[in-house]
């Protein structure tokens, strides 16, 4: 998300409920290349039987074999084509091109975004217990799975994704959802079989939102999570200011026809990140820059416990964990922040000044981020400069460069969102 001082973003999410919550004018936007635009005072940057699924950890198939290669994939939300592009990562977490595959779907970009196209979190994701490689094609309203053969992605499968422009996925057990960002926004459920993914019929459910089929970016939902331990699913609303949750039943489906309602703590929520325990939630919120922590009751109630911690940067929207390191990114100032969680629970910044590595004239635009599997690097999409960037955890929660992939998808009509690293 971007923004642009003094600049209405007009149009507003609504709840079902008849409540709205408007974007305020904003001071300053994020960096994205685009146009910036303010979001709540941020600057602008955005069968009918039933079926019984397992949502234990547990799985049908087998763990991603030991010492198998090790590889980042990159989304690259091409309009023409959606594409995959992979890389192979070294120990050292170098990376080197090794293949590009089509999704046999469409990219997609959202009214007015800035810098990232699909203006969410979790577009690509990595389910470990099936080995498969889930990506949302937000232009055709598809979702594709891959099988993941070390750095090749084999036995591609297309669906539906039961909505408009598909922009997050989450997983647990046995079990995928897909949030919809266009028109009132909804969450669907899906199966995750050796046939990739088939649809869980009595799952869909509406987020009650006002967006077109291709949505604002500032009024599209942010992401969609699971907690660690599958008994609720999250979802953050940006201009309603809202972190949702859908309680679930041990079938894979919502216990509720609309989710429970939270008011935010701080302004715009984005993205959804949990600590090692599973405990606590973290979401980061682009307004100022700040990240609250909850806890998710049963109930799909939220407890805050610690409230919104500022890094003093611009347009926090990704937030990922590397053991009891946090890092965000920030593409309003085109920095990373590191966070550090103690033993009680309490968050904090790694350094005074909010940044955990000096940012780079050519690493700009920065977006999506992905902590390898073993938690020792951490990759930086850089949507306007068209570039990954690699980068080793240190002991202190530092982060030292050491790769940068380049040739990659620039931010212009669209640009490339969504990666992971195995």
């Amino acid at each position: 998300m971007d923004t642009n001082t003094g600049t209405d973003h007009g149009s507003s999410g609504h709840r079902r409920t008849g409540r709205s919550s408007g974007m305020r004018r904003g001071h300053r936007a994020k960096p994205r290349t685009r146009r910036v635009v303010a979001v709540g005072g941020v600057l602008a940057v955005a069968a009918a039987a039933t079926v019984t699924v397992s949502l234990a950890s547990a799985s049908q198939y087998p763990a991603r074999p030991a010492g198998a290669d090790h590889a980042v994939f990159v989304q690259g939300d091409e309009l023409a084509g959606n594409t995959i592009h992979v890389f192979t990562r070294d120990n050292d977490g170098k990376l080197e091109p090794a293949g590009n595959y089509q999704t046999g779907g469409k990219g997609g970009d959202q009214v007015d975004a800035p810098t990232d196209s699909l203006a969410s979190q979790g577009s690509l994701v990595y389910d470990h217990n099936s080995g498969m490689l889930l990506a949302v094609n937000a232009g055709s309203g598809t979702v594709t799975s891959f099988r993941v053969d070390g750095q090749q992605l084999n036995d591609r499968k297309v669906v539906s994704s039961g909505g408009a422009f598909p922009s997050s996925i989450a997983v647990h057990g046995k079990v995928a959802y897909v949030m919809n960002a266009g028109g009132a926004g909804s969450v669907q459920g899906f199966r995750i079989t050796a046939h990739g993914l088939v649809p869980l019929p009595g799952s869909l459910r509406s987020l009650g939102l006002e967006n077109m089929d291709i949505p604002r970016f500032n009024t599209s939902p942010g992401e969609v999570e699971f907690t660690p331990d599958g008994r609720n699913l999250v979802v953050t609303t940006k201009a309603a200011n809202t972190v949702e949750v859908f309680p679930m039943k041990n079938d894979g489906l919502p216990s509720v026809a609309e989710p429970v309602v939270n008011k935010s703590v701080g302004g715009v929520p984005f993205a959804i990140s949990f600590d090692r325990t599973g405990r606590r939630m973290l979401v980061a919120e682009a307004e100022k820059s700040t990240v609250t922590t909850y806890r998710v009751k049963h109930d799909g109630t939220l407890k805050v416990l610690q409230k919104s911690l500022p890094s003093g940067q611009e347009v926090l929207c990704w937030l990922e964990r590397a053991g009891n390191y946090f890092y965000g990114g920030n593409t309003g100032s085109s920095t990373v922040t590191g966070y550090r969680m103690d033993r009680h629970g309490r968050l904090s910044l790694t350094n005074e000044a909010g940044i955990a590595t000096p940012p780079s004239s050519k690493s700009q635009g920065v977006i999506d981020i992905a902590v390898s599997e073993d938690e020792r690097f951490v990759y930086v999409q850089n949507a306007t400069s068209g570039t990954v960037d690699g980068f080793r955890v240190e002991a202190d929660g530092a982060l030292t460069k050491v790769t940068t992939a380049t040739d990659l998808p620039a931010f212009g009509e669209s640009g490339m969102e969504g990666i992971v690293a195995v």
